[in-house]
């Protein structure tokens, strides 16, 4: 087992928390999981493009609130295996490493908490194995109605010719993981950065897919935000420089998959929950508390509480760290 310490930068504490490392067996895979603190176990669960290293402020914060708190790197990331066939992604099968994290551990329940992809995955998990979670957080994607159709469907046949990444991420022969992999300095630079980050102007402007490529069409930030140092943006492009980037972006290539997995499924997630995101995230698209808990209180049982933080962005556990692990206390203090 490895260790590391990781300064806390929560607002009442500022000493060094020890986060250790190790490879564990889930569901047919090696997976190495980062582990703070002892007491009831939280499980944190990273999105796209990110890695067990976006919760570095949840692990010390959580440990030190007393909580036992585990992040892995997920399927396809990091030290963990990452299959080459796109149909090993889909959102059962992630349910089913996320579960086999608890049996590795000798755990039968935890709080589960994702955050972007990780919030699909986790929003999913709960809805297949109710039994062994006390309560879920969603952060940045709230859980939505299923589509009337196979989502790539609309997708496609709504964005026609333009570019859309998601669509980017299906077409065929690896396009978009090879865009990545040349320069993973430049789409993690891009896409690490705040609402009000100033940007010179995007390389491509046409919004056609046939003029190009993700990268180029994101304006390259004049200076990174804050919240996140240049030390600890290099753990990103490093992890991404080792591993690659086709695990996560096999994620998206599931879409229809989970589509059709979840047919004839009850939709409604029996377990308490609570959804936790910047205000200002684009993937919420400016909606208030009232419009989102009206989408997403009819598939809820048990919706506790909707945290907005103001004026905070996509990567809100790492831009507003304080104010997001007091709304996930709050919500495990009131399970």
């Amino acid at each position: 087992m490895i260790s590391a310490t990781v300064e806390s930068r929560s607002a009442d504490s500022a000493h060094m928390t020890e986060i250790s490392f190790q490879t564990i067996q889930t569901n047919g895979i090696s997976m190495r999981i980062a582990e703070a603190g002892t007491g009831p176990l939280v499980l944190f669960i990273h999105g796209w493009p990110e890695s067990w290293y976006s919760w570095r402020h949840q692990l010390t914060g959580l440990a030190e609130a007393g909580y036992r708190v585990i992040a892995p790197d997920m399927r396809g990331y990091g030290d963990t295996d990452a299959p080459a066939e796109a149909s090993q992604y889909s959102v059962d099968i992630l349910a089913k490493d996320v579960v086999g994290i608890l049996d590795a551990l000798g755990e039968d329940k935890a709080t589960l908490v994702g955050h972007d992809w990780g919030a699909m995955v986790v929003w999913n998990t709960a809805l297949f194995h109710p039994e062994r979670f006390n309560g879920v957080i969603g952060m940045s994607v709230p859980y939505v109605p299923r589509s009337d159709r196979p989502p790539l469907e609309i997708w496609q046949e709504t964005m026609g010719d333009n570019f859309f990444y998601i669509n980017y991420h299906n077409e065929p022969n690896g396009v978009a993981e090879a865009e990545y992999d040349a320069d993973p300095e430049g789409m993690i630079t891009r896409l690490y950065t705040s609402p009000d980050t100033p940007r010179h102007d995007p390389e491509i402007t046409d919004p056609k897919r046939a003029a190009g490529g993700f990268i180029e069409r994101i304006g390259e930030p004049k200076e990174m935000p804050a919240w996140i140092t240049q030390e600890e943006l290099d753990y990103y492009i490093n992890e991404f420089k080792r591993s690659g980037f086709r695990g996560g972006v096999n994620y998206y290539r599931n879409f229809d998959t989970n589509w059709h997995l979840t047919e004839g499924v009850d939709p409604v997630v029996q377990i308490p929950s609570a959804f936790i995101s910047g205000a200002a995230d684009m993937v919420i698209g400016g909606a208030d508390e009232a419009g989102l808990r009206a989408m997403m209180e009819p598939q809820m049982s048990d919706l506790r509480e909707i945290t907005l933080i103001p004026a905070m962005g996509h990567w809100v556990q790492q831009e507003a760290p304080t104010e997001t692990n007091q709304a996930v206390v709050r919500f495990i203090k009131s399970l």
